[in-house]
This record gives structure tokens, C-alpha cells and sequence, in this order.
């Protein structure tokens, strides 16, 4: 199957730090794919890269064919047309209703009518359950209905790519589940590519075709699902497993305990 998106020998970093290294990453059409790893390992940034917020400094990323240039201005704003994006905390415009929110893209970048795009946005939001909180401010409403909400906007334009930035952070056991059957559902429905970035083991393995797993700028394994449950890699299975003990430490590097007792006895 065509990948929708690739990566290729990415390198990223903030001045001196590395961020991403070597990065070789492909994102199949029609597919769910989740990216994987401890904080700060490079995973939003991927999702900033191809949406063309930042530069990489080597290396490729290109999307339905066509490099992401952030230099190019008038290429990216149509490339990000074809994309859809759900922010961690849904970032929601507060004084704007939840029909408003959801008809924001539209009237944006499209001259449809009125009408049209009123149709379009009832749709949307029957798509998330939330047809009837048409007219409520983002304050009216719970937090897992807001994230339906942004998710609504985010397939608005009927996006190839959705990517999400942890889509689940914050949400209680129902309200996950919903959102993740709903990631799933939209995908299938719209024949998009999703892109999913979440610390939620068992959501994202739930609903996703593929599994990449960053650590410290690179990937150190990739597979179904299923793959990463049975991988004998010791950090896959920390991670999965949420194993204090691992290639992740509990403890912050430095000196020991007893180094800092046997310091304070000499003073």
C-alpha cells in the first residue's frame, strides 16, 4: 500500500541538543499509526515537522509525494489543507460556540455557502455525538466532550492525514474509549491516515495498524500491535509493561545516596 507519508533520514535539533536522529518513518494510506515513547523523545516534534511548524535540519519529509518546505509558504498553506489536526488539550476558541468552533476551518478555507457549510458542520458533529451541543461554549461542556468537539474540526475539510497530539491525556475511562473508538471510525470512515502520538498503552494498541517506539531521538522498534505486547526489546516491554525498572530510570542520574550521605558526614 502507498505510503501517504515518509520520512527519510530526518535529523532535528534545538541549537547543540539533539532532538530526532536518523529518523526513517512511513505512514501508509487508510492506516492508523501510532508513535510511542517517554517524554521528551522527539514524538510532537515528528508531528510539527510534517506539519511544517519547524525545519529539519537533514533529511526528508514529504507528504502525498510533495516535500514539506516551511520556506515555501504558499506550497505549505495548501499542503495543510489536506490536514487535520487535533492539539493535546483540543484548543478550542472559547468565545466561539461549538457549531462555530467546528465551521471555523470551513469558512476558512473554502467560499461554500452558508447553508452548505451548516450542513456540513451538523454533520460533523452527529459524526461525534454532539449534534444537540451545537450552540454551547467549550465552558458548557465536559472535557472529553471538547476533545469530540476538536475532533470534529480537525476531519472538517475532510482531511487525507489526521494527526493527533495525545488525544487521550486527561480523559476519563469512558471518555477515552469514546475518542478512541472515534479516531478509528473516522479514519475507516474518510479513508485517511492518522497519525497518533499518546503515552496510553492500551487505547492506542486498541486502534492502531502500526506501532513506532522513539527513544532518545530514535527508533528502536516498530510493528503491530501485537509485535510490541511480545517484543523482548527491554525498553518496548518497560513501556508497555509500565516496569519501573528498565533502560529508563526512576531515578534522575547523578550521584548515589550514599555518596550524598557520606558528603554530608564530612561537613
Amino acid at each position: 500500500m502507498p505510503n501517504l507519508v515518509e520520512i527519510r533520514d530526518l535529523h532535528f535539533a534545538y541549537g547543540p541538543r539533539t532532538i530526532l536522529s536518523g529518523l526513517h518513518m512511513d505512514f501508509p494510506r487508510g492506516k492508523v499509526v501510532a508513535v510511542m515513547g517517554g517524554s521528551g523523545s522527539g514524538k510532537t516534534t515528528i508531528l510539527r515537522l510534517i506539519g511544517g511548524q519547524i525545519s529539519q535540519q537533514r533529511g526528508t519529509v514529504a507528504v502525498a509525494g510533495e516535500a514539506i518546505d516551511p520556506r515555501n509558504s504558499k506550497a505549505l498553506y495548501q499542503q495543510r489543507r489536506k490536514m487535520g489536526m487535533l492539539f493535546q488539550h483540543g484548543a478550542l476558541f472559547t468565545d466561539l460556540s461549538v457549531f462555530e468552533n467546528v465551521a471555523f476551518p470551513l469558512r476558512e478555507h473554502t467560499r461554500l455557502p452558508e447553508d452548505m457549510i451548516r450542513d456540513l458542520v451538523l454533520m460533523k458533529l452527529h459524526a461525534v455525538g454532539l449534534r444537540n451541543a451545537a450552540q454551547l461554549k467549550p465552558s458548557e461542556i465536559s472535557g472529553g466532550m471538547a476533545r469530540r468537539v476538536a475532533l470534529a474540526r480537525a476531519v472538517a475539510l475532510d482531511p487525507q492525514l489526521i494527526m493527533y497530539d495525545e488525544p487521550f491525556a486527561g480523559l476519563d475511562p469512558i471518555s477515552m474509549g469514546v475518542t478512541a473508538n472515534l479516531v478509528r471510525r473516522l479514519n475507516d470512515a474518510l479513508g485517511s491516515t492518522s497519525i497518533v502520538v499518546s503515552h496510553d498503552v492500551h487505547e492506542t494498541f486498541n486502534i492502531a495498524d502500526h506501532v513506532y517506539f522513539l527513544s532518545q531521538g530514535k527508533i528502536v522498534a516498530h510493528g503491530t500491535p501485537e509485535q510490541m505486547r511480545s517484543s523482548d526489546d527491554p525498553y518496548v516491554r518497560q513501556f508497555v509493561h509500565a516496569q519501573a525498572d528498565g533502560p529508563v530510570p526512576f531515578h534522575y542520574p547523578g550521584r548515589s545516596l550514599a555518596e550524598d550521605l557520606q558528603l554530608g558526614d564530612r561537613r
